[in-house]
C-alpha cells in the first residue's frame, strides 16, 4: 500500500530562513509548502559575521548533527545523527582557545554554552555548519537550529523554533540538508 505523501514535503525542498517583516528578530521558516515562525539573533541578519554581534548569518549552512535532551524529549523521529546530551557537555564560544567552535566537556574555564540548557532552548539542537568545517577566530560560534523562548524572543544568532515545529521539520533533515538564510 502506498503512503499518502501529499501533504508532505518533497526531499528535494529548499529549507529556508527569511526575514519577517517589520521585526529584525523574527523569521520565517520554509520546507516546501510548510511555513513556520521563528526567531533569529536580536540585531536581525548579517553578510559579515562576528563573534557576539547577536546577527544570524546570511548564507547557505550544511546541518551536521543534533543533540537532544533525552529524559525531557523522549525518541525523535529524524534521519539526522542525535546526540543524547549529559551534564558535562559544553560548546567553546572563546575565540582564542583552541577549542573555539567546537564540543567540549566540563570543567572547562574559557568561555562556553552548556549544551544541557535547564530552560529548555537546547531540548532539541541541531549543529549548522558554520565557521566548523573551515573555523577561523572571530567569525561566530554555536549557530544552531534549537527551540524557541517564550513570545518569540530573538536568539544570539541561531534560528530557533517551536517545540511543535521542531518536531514536524525534524523528519525531513538529514547530514548535508542545507539551509539557507536569505
Amino acid at each position: 500500500m502506498l503512503k499518502n505523501t501529499q501533504n508532505q514535503p518533497k526531499p528535494s525542498a529548499k529549507l529556508i530562513v527569511r526575514a519577517a517583516p517589520r521585526h529584525k528578530s523574527r523569521a520565517i521558516v520554509q520546507l516546501g509548502h510548510l511555513t513556520f515562525q521563528a526567531a533569529i539573533g536580536r540585531n536581525g541578519r548579517t553578510a559579515i559575521k562576528r563573534e557576539g554581534d547577536g546577527k544570524t548569518p546570511i548564507t547557505t549552512m550544511p546541518m551536521l548533527y543534533g543533540f537532544q535532551r533525552g529524559e525531557r524529549i523522549g525518541a525523535l523521529k529524524t534521519p539526522l545523527a542525535m546526540y543524547r546530551t549529559r551534564a558535562n557537555m559544553l560548546w567553546c564560544d572563546a575565540p582564542t582557545d583552541p577549542n573555539y567552535n567546537r564540543p567540549t566537556k566540563a570543567p572547562f574555564k574559557p568561555s562556553h554554552e552548556e549544551l544541557q540548557r535547564q530552560d529548555g532552548l537546547y531540548d532539541v539542537c541541531l549543529v549548522l555548519d558554520w565557521n566548523i568545517t573551515s573555523r577561523r577566530r572571530n567569525l561566530g560560534s554555536a549557530i544552531f537550529m534549537h527551540m524557541i523562548r517564550p513570545d518569540y524572543e530573538p536568539t544570539a544568532g541561531c534560528v530557533a523554533l517551536h517545540p511543535r515545529d521542531m518536531r514536524r521539520i525534524l523528519p525531513f533533515l538529514r547530514k548535508g540538508r542545507k539551509i539557507t538564510v536569505l
